[in-house]
């Protein structure tokens, strides 16, 4: 009759280490990666609201040229405070503002012309918005 081992072998305990340590190296590079991913997500997301600072009726006045925030809003908006006139010189963005597409539709949908302007704001992330006029 056989006697029952008290243990494991050093080689099972070997090879459940050598696994526990792969997919523990897995879960931190999966980790790693996610979290660079909601940095990345979180920079642009900041620098998308900045490029809404860009975005005032003027902006078209400003092709192929950098200009800061405050430029753009200072005629739109009274910004009293002399910290916040500084926070926006600060928040630049070079502008490029390609040629409108004008699209006529046909009559069967009411022949309406709309015109698509692009801005380009270009600056650590560049970013592409359009403007629709019908």
């Amino acid at each position: 009759m056989k006697t029952l081992r008290q243990g494991f072998t050093l080689i099972e305990v070997l090879i459940s280490v050598v696994i526990i340590s792969v997919s523990i190296i897995f879960v931190m590079k999966l980790h790693n990666d996610n979290y660079n991913e909601a940095i990345y997500i979180s920079e642009r997301n900041k620098l998308a609201l900045e490029d809404s600072l860009f975005l005032t009726p003027s902006v078209a006045r400003y092709h192929k040229d950098t200009k800061d925030a405050y430029t753009l809003l200072h005629d739109n908006f009274k910004i009293e405070e002399d910290k916040s006139r500084q926070l926006l010189k600060k928040k630049e963005r070079d502008i490029n503002i390609p040629e409108p597409i004008e699209i006529i539709l046909p009559p069967a949908a009411g022949g309406y012309t709309v015109t698509v302007d692009r801005v380009l704001l270009r600056g650590n992330h560049s970013s592409e918005y359009f403007r629709i006029k019908f």
